[in-house]
């Protein structure tokens, strides 16, 4: 367990840093408001956990190690919008489009929610 929890760790920060670098290299290169280097990350992030897990599940070609380090280690670093988007496959294929309406409309409104009231919070103190 020790090991995967280290795994982990590091893929997490490998993901981390290159969410910054990516970042900021695009928010460098394009100078605009929109928010081009979190949408570039949320995309790249969900393609690469595609692809690991395609990997993983198509004759073990990423060992269960190698899939935490990458997919929960570095994607989710990288992006939590990968495992958001995955989850979401996963619901369509396996439990229809009702569940995954819920979980992508509950998903974006509580958390737009959430992050306005944390925006709020301090107006309590």
């Amino acid at each position: 367990m020790f090991r995967t929890v280290l795994l982990v760790g590091i893929g997490g920060f490998l993901g981390s840093v290159s969410r910054f670098l990516v970042g900021q290299g695009l928010h460098r290169y394009f100078d605009t408001i929109f928010p081009i280097g979190t949408m570039t990350v949320n995309i790249v992030g969900s393609f690469i956990i595609g692809v690991i897990y395609s990997l993983a599940e198509r004759d073990n070609l990423v060992s269960p190690e190698m899939r935490m380090f990458l997919a929960v280690g570095f994607c989710g670093g990288f992006t939590t919008f990968s495992s958001f988007a995955f989850d979401n496959l996963n619901l369509l294929k396996d439990s229809g489009f009702l569940y995954l309406s819920v979980y992508v409309a509950g998903s974006v409104f509580l958390g737009l929610l959430a992050v306005y009231f944390g925006t709020q919070i301090h107006k309590l103190f």
